[in-house]
């Protein structure tokens, strides 16, 4: 058996990236019910994405004889003010996430559970991605100001395409 304290922090996670999920997919509503179907779509790849990562936990969890809870989640703002403030909220929850995951791989190197420290080290480099990603779209908001936002809806699929070519090449 594992460190108790581990596997709390990771059933933890499992809620943050289910609830990571619920956040992205009530973003991309709310992006499509207001004409931006590129961000939408961007929004909506990005919430099946934190879905997987949930399970990915749930599996890993459970294939160490430890005890996936699968948790009550909590609802996820539903509106924004703009697509700045809303991309600004992503970040937001990345870096909440980074950080997370972070204080997971510091109680694995307390706990000496090098398994688990290892297995996470996927996390933390697309974390890194995350964020330069998320990065990357604010610079190019901050570039069109708030009246050109047709062309960045049209373009951002194609960001979110770059980034998963670069990861595959």
């Amino acid at each position: 058996m594992l460190s108790s304290k581990v596997e709390e922090l990771m059933n933890a996670q499992i809620e943050k990236e289910g609830y990571s999920s619920l956040l992205y997919l009530s973003m991309a509503s709310w992006a499509e019910s207001k004409g931006y179907p590129g961000i939408s779509e961007w929004l909506y790849a990005q919430a099946d994405e934190e879905k997987n990562h949930m399970l990915d936990f749930v599996h890993y969890v459970n294939d160490w004889l430890w005890k996936a809870v699968i948790p009550v989640l909590k609802k996820p703002t539903a509106s924004y003010s703009n697509v700045k403030v809303l991309f600004n909220d992503v970040m937001s929850h990345e870096q909440f996430i980074s950080a997370s995951i972070n204080d997971i791989v510091a109680m694995c190197m307390e706990e000496r559970d090098f398994t688990t420290q290892n297995w996470l080290q996927g996390f933390v480099a697309e974390q890194i991605e995350e964020e330069a990603s998320v990065q990357a779209i604010l610079d190019k908001l901050n570039l069109v100001g708030e009246h050109n936002m047709y062309m960045f809806d049209r373009d951002i699929v194609s960001m979110r395409n770059d980034s998963s070519s670069e990861d595959t090449a």
